[in-house]
């Protein structure tokens, strides 16, 4: 009899159809492993990403609103499960690879900052290499979890980490749906909290939107998921040119009265400070960071060692840091 691994792999030749990457015609690992007896390739990829320590921290680290007050604003943690419940709907609804569309999608934002896109920008001014957060997330799964050593995932998982959003030219098309769905779930659930903290009223969304999408999130993603759907089923992932203008607008829209909006970001300018003086401390201390981002420092240098150690920290981790480093505690005499 099979093991569970191999039924999986026969099964994928009837739901994974010529367009997606079946498991078995993977292009495989950097270190060759032996093969799990329960699990392809690609559902260990996806389990290997949510037992990382990055994966965890996620869940501590801005979307869009720093510091927010109450429990339903999303994390970026929240964001990574939603987009990854879309893509896996996508993919099944293509005959694409769900387990490969999952992986990727639960991978694509491990190499966030803390403090969100401020922190990105943030790290990119303070980086003389430069940072982008997708290059970093590849970086996490390659290059610093498991004490440097990586996850070693499947090349079809880190092209798609990397790919997420800009695109790449050995990409598949799981990777496609992964930044396509990536989209709709910020642009709904950012317009969401936005809406929950009367950054803006459901009256100023613009009536194309309520037009074209519907008048509530939920309608609004089924609206975006379907379209992407019977888009693609020629093997072009993409949204239609009927819904380019209404997509086009609500990326204008959130950029202009969201992401830019300055009740929402008015913090943002002292994410630079925090960043800055953490990033100068730990250059100037490299013996007080972590033993394996010491480790990284010898391999890759200081800078990019300080780099990698504080763009993985949570928002509360670095502030804390930054009051430890710079903020005088109270004392006493005995």
């Amino acid at each position: 009899m099979a093991d569970p691994r191999e039924e999986r792999e026969k099964l994928e030749e009837l739901l994974v159809g010529p367009l997606g990457v079946r498991a078995r015609d993977s292009a495989g690992r950097a270190v060759r492993e032996e093969e799990s007896s329960l699990r392809t390739c690609f559902q260990r990829d996806a389990d290997r990403i949510t037992h990382c320590k990055a994966f965890r921290r996620l869940k501590h680290k801005t979307q869009v609103f720093l510091q927010p007050e109450g429990d339903h604003y999303r994390t970026r943690l929240t964001h990574t499960l939603e987009v990854t419940r879309l893509a896996r709907t996508v993919a099944r609804a293509l005959m694409l690879n769900e387990d490969l569309a999952e992986a990727i999608a639960l991978g694509h934002d491990l190499g966030h900052t803390p403090f969100g896109h401020a922190g990105e920008r943030a790290l990119n001014r303070i980086y003389s290499g430069g940072f982008r957060h997708y290059e970093q997330s590849l970086r996490v799964v390659d290059r610093i979890e498991k004490d440097g050593r990586g996850l070693n995932l499947c090349r079809e998982t880190r092209i798609g980490i990397l790919a997420h959003t800009t695109g790449h030219p050995e990409e598949s098309r799981e990777s496609m749906v992964v930044r396509l769905c990536d989209h709709v779930a910020y642009l709904n659930h950012d317009l969401d909290d936005a809406l929950r903290a009367g950054i803006v009223t459901e009256e100023e969304v613009p009536d194309l939107i309520h037009e074209k999408l519907g008048t509530c999130s939920s309608r609004r993603i089924d609206t975006f998921i379907r379209d992407i759907v019977d888009e693609s089923r020629g093997g072009r992932v993409d949204i239609s040119e009927g819904l380019r203008d209404v997509w086009d607008l609500f990326h204008e829209f959130m950029n202009e009265r969201v992401y830019r909006n300055p009740v929402a970001k008015g913090e943002e300018a002292k994410v630079d400070n925090i960043l800055r003086g953490i990033w100068d401390h730990y250059y100037a201390h490299p013996e007080a960071m972590p033993e394996d981002y010491r480790a990284i420092a010898e391999r890759d240098g200081l800078d990019r060692a300080v780099t990698d150690y504080v763009s993985g920290m949570t928002d509360d981790y670095a502030i804390e840091q930054y009051g430890k480093i710079y903020i005088p505690m109270a004392w006493s005499v005995k």
